[in-house]
């Protein structure tokens, strides 16, 4: 007796937060139950032979309702639910799309003393990404004004453009060209690439989030990403630290990268 579904994007992956509610004919709700991490949908509550409407909800993807016969049996089955994500574009279609800075932003977190995080970002960048009529052939590249960098304290500032750490006279870009691609899950990928730092390169993988597609105000096409990824300063020769007198050492030996990027398809 009861519900069952399952609820799935288009290419396949589970939906794990999605919401299903049963309502009858004059739209009182009868049941409600959540996805579980294989994206099924179960309940054992009796429902009275009848129709009824299944709407399906999840966070970034526009619902979806059905109408569902309950037999003598009281079981509904809902089938393969299929989610299409809000805006209506499952992915961005192929072209290039260049990095728009203004609605973008490239941050970094750092510990501090062990107990805070410092959070500075970057303020002249760039960069494109190449989307591939196959997904997993596309590719982006990004350049980063190694002297923009931005904590909100001068004097801070001054000291991580030196060379006890971006030496921004002597490398005066930082760059990011990515080789591979693959899933990751609904909406998620890793995007494999070599970041070039203070003169050295090293292997990086970037966990990337899709969040959508859709028209700017300006005739435009835009899509939107967020990605992270975890450096080790002294993979990139920035040994510099300064142990204050309780032996903790005052800047964390690890970097939290943050991206938020907007991109534009060029014409």
């Amino acid at each position: 007796m009861g519900l069952q579904a399952q609820v799935r994007t288009r290419d396949g992956w589970a939906v794990q937060h999605a919401v299903v509610t049963v309502t009858d004919m004059t739209g009182a709700q009868i049941l409600r139950a959540a996805a579980d991490a294989d994206g099924s949908v179960r309940s054992d509550a009796a429902l009275a032979p009848g129709p009824y409407t299944v709407i399906v909800t999840a966070m970034g993807y526009a619902p979806a309702a059905s109408t569902a016969i309950v037999t003598a049996s009281g079981r509904a089955e809902a089938g393969t639910v299929v989610l299409s994500r809000q805006g209506g574009t499952e992915l961005p279609p192929p072209g290039t799309w260049s990095i728009d800075a203004a609605h973008s932003s490239v941050g970094a977190v750092a510990q501090h003393l062990g107990i805070s995080s410092v959070r500075g970002r970057f303020t002249d960048f760039g960069g494109c990404i190449d989307i591939g009529a196959r997904l997993t052939d596309s590719r982006v590249e990004a350049r980063i004004q190694t002297a923009s960098i931005d904590t909100g304290n001068a004097l801070r500032d001054k000291h991580l453009r030196s060379p006890d750490f971006l030496d921004a006279a002597q490398y005066p870009e930082i760059a990011y060209r990515s080789h591979a691609l693959t899933p990751s899950g609904p909406d998620r990928w890793t995007v494999h690439g070599s970041l070039t730092m203070r003169g050295v390169v090293r292997e990086v993988d970037l966990d990337l989030a899709y969040s959508g597609t859709g028209p700017d105000p300006w005739g435009g096409l835009r899509a939107a990403f967020h990605a992270t990824a975890e450096l080790r300063r002294e993979d990139f020769a920035m040994n510099y630290n300064q142990v204050v007198q309780t032996g903790v050492a005052a800047i964390g030996t690890t970097l939290r990268v943050e991206l938020e990027v907007q991109a534009v398809r060029e014409s």
